[in-house]
């Protein structure tokens, strides 16, 4: 069992706590048992698992499922665990996989999220779950954004991370445009549209592009956007997070194509 906190893999995973150094390990942290469940029943590749001895005894199965993936597995004090962890009180395992360069392809089909310049984990790791949930198609964010694979986002998909399609992209005008020219319908969340999101016709194969948290979608953007779209607000509400602006045009969408196949919601 692992008690030493200079033992050199402590050392290494503990680094991995900063954005630079999963760079440059090219390594990501898994922390919790949902999350590492949620690897597994993905198939994704584990470098290493680390749990304490009351961890393993409460989920032999999954402990087994969880070696048999990755290259190693290490029994730890709870001290080791605690500092590890980027939680404050973590579940007793954490694990670390191999960073996705996260490049792929997108299909151009169903209902898509585009994000620029999102910075919050929160609301990205929000986003990737709801749009699992609504049963969108994927998800590309712009290369400015918030790490996919931060601790944060992958915390606040609830796992949907590893079920949900997504993808980094150096231009996003580019990416958008291609989305276009495959026949997709691209819609911007703007305030001063005069379109309400409710308005659109969302069983066509449509982009929805939503901006930066603080100074939303840029001009060159929702210029070459189909359609602009708002949500409407109560006079002295300025605005909706955007989490909560892309969970509302995602269930619209489920609703409208639900209806079409006489599905109940």
């Amino acid at each position: 069992m692992l008690t030493s906190l200079q033992n050199s893999l402590v050392k290494q995973i503990r680094k991995l706590h900063s954005t630079k150094e999963r760079h440059k390990q090219q390594l990501f942290l898994l922390e919790g048992t949902h999350l590492l469940e949620e690897a597994c029943a993905g198939n994704y590749p584990l470098e290493t698992v680390c749990c304490t001895p009351d961890w393993q005894a409460a989920h032999p199965s999954l402990w087994e499922e969880a070696c048999s993936r990755c290259a190693r597995a290490e029994i730890v004090s709870k001290e080791v665990l605690d500092a590890i962890a980027t939680t404050v009180q973590p579940d007793g395992v954490v694990a670390t996989a191999k960073r996705s360069d996260h490049q792929t392809q997108l299909p151009f089909t169903g209902i898509i999220l585009a994000l620029e310049t999102v910075q919050d984990p929160g609301n990205l790791g929000t986003m990737i779950r709801t749009a699992a949930a609504a049963g969108a198609s994927g998800l590309w964010v712009s290369g400015d954004s918030v790490d996919l694979d931060s601790p944060k986002v992958l915390r606040a998909s609830a796992g949907q991370w590893f079920r949900l399609p997504t993808a980094v992209t150096e231009d996003l005008k580019a990416t958008v445009q291609q989305s276009q020219q495959a026949g997709m319908q691209v819609v911007a969340t703007l305030p001063s549209a005069t379109l309400t999101y409710w308005e659109v016709d969302w069983r066509e194969p449509s982009l929805i592009l939503l901006g930066n948290e603080g100074a939303g979608l840029s001009a060159e953007l929702a210029a070459i956007a189909d359609k602009q779209v708002r949500i409407p607000l109560s006079p002295g509400v300025e605005s909706l997070n955007v989490a909560i602006a892309a969970a509302l045009m995602l269930y619209e969408a489920r609703r409208q194509m639900s209806q079409e196949l006489g599905v109940k919601t």
